[in-house]
């Protein structure tokens, strides 16, 4: 975790300048990354050097350090156009590894990534949100005990419903669950646990797993701006602007489920009527798969409106189980904005990857991204 602190602040330092440690850690990060993306295939010293901006001889003590630490090791020999034979390095991905947990109303999700993000080993059981913090930390912590078999994370991504404050790891009135209003649960797992752990929205964590995939040219865009909507248990939004997971100020931004579009609309947990979140879970609970699509393309159109996006993605277990219907609903709705308003083609509407591990696999890049400087964990 110090290290992904260090290349955080690297980041921000802007115009007052980096101190020398902390520029240390912004340039590892930077040649990490390129070997992240780079694969088994491995990069040479001189292609990190020319794509990093850093000189030859940055470069090669950057690698000797990662060498040392067991992060880099040597991919063999590429021909060079001159000279001597040039040596690839590659990323060890088993030199680390973290835990991501998805804690859903029902279900509880684990999963333990190497460095990759590749899930190497997954365990999934049932688990009720109101049985209390005690009961439900007890549970999580020992399905990460069991899944961790003796391997040493760097630390724990918890992703669950909202609202919270991920800057300090406290939950606030969940919907559905206003016994959680106030519990510190970074602290109290990582008390249990012996872990660092960070905490963040389920959507959030989803929308930075699909942006680092991106990033590493495995996913569906690049640095550009997307909605990841996620529908299963409830309701949200994860919001990625510039390539960056878009939080807000107090972890409020992709309240989106809560949006009134009904004012006399039935009620939502929330105390609100007609919020998109009621809308669509009784549609769904009716069995009305279209009318649920429809209304998730009201709220998409609405995002797309305000934020002038380039790509919405779906997920959740509700999207999963009916794909064709919600891609085809939404992308009718905001086929029908494009229209109306004219000048331009409609926002494209995928699924997101990672499927019903999705979320899980984002919570893990709460810690590993910042390794990379992907993102501020």
């Amino acid at each position: 975790m110090t290290g992904a602190r260090s290349a955080g602040s690297a980041g921000q330092a802007g115009a007052s300048g980096v101190n020398l440690p902390a520029l240390r850690s912004h340039n590892a990060a930077l040649v990490l990354d390129l070997l992240r993306t780079a694969g088994a295939a491995g990069i040479s010293r001189l292609e990190l050097a020319e794509r990093t901006g850093l000189t030859p001889q940055a470069v090669s003590k950057i690698t000797a350090r990662l060498r040392a630490d067991g992060l880099a090791a040597e991919a063999g020999r590429r021909a060079s156009t001159g000279g001597k034979p040039r040596t690839v390095l590659r990323l060890v991905p088993e030199a680390g590894h973290a835990v991501g947990l998805h804690l859903d109303r029902d279900e509880l999700t684990a999963v333990l990534c190497d460095l990759t993000g590749a899930v190497v080993a997954e365990r999934r059981a049932p688990l009720d949100l109101g049985a209390g913090a005690d009961a439900v930390v007890e549970g999580a912590a020992g399905e990460v005990e069991a899944l961790l078999g003796g391997v040493s994370p760097l630390g724990v991504g918890v992703a669950l419903p909202g609202p919270l404050d991920h800057t300090l790891g406290v939950l606030h009135r969940v919907t559905g669950f206003p016994e959680w209003d106030g519990f510190a649960l970074r602290d109290a797992l990582a008390g249990r646990l012996g872990l660092p752990v960070v905490v963040d929205k389920d959507t959030n964590a989803a929308a930075l797993g699909v942006a680092v995939g991106a990033g590493s040219g495995s996913g569906p865009v690049g640095g550009g701006s997307f909605a990841y909507l996620h529908l299963g248990t409830g309701l949200g939004a994860g919001l990625v602007i510039g390539g960056t997971v878009h939080r807000g100020a107090r972890t409020g931004a992709g309240e989106f489920g809560h949006q009134v579009i009904q004012l006399d609309g039935p009620l939502c947990e929330c105390g609100n009527r007609g919020c998109i979140e009621v809308l669509c879970l009784d549609a769904v609970g009716r069995g009305t798969l279209d009318e649920a699509a429809r209304v998730l393309g009201a709220g998409a159109a609405n995002l797309v409106g305000l934020l002038d996006i380039d790509l919405v993605l779906l997920g959740g277990r509700t999207v999963a189980a009916h794909e064709e219907v919600f891609v085809r609903g939404v992308g009718a709705v905001l086929g029908e904005r494009a229209r109306r308003e004219g000048g331009g083609t409609a926002i494209p509407v995928g699924v997101a990857p990672g499927g019903a591990r999705g979320v899980a696999e984002g919570a893990a890049q709460l810690l590993l991204a910042p390794l990379f400087g992907r993102g501020d964990g």
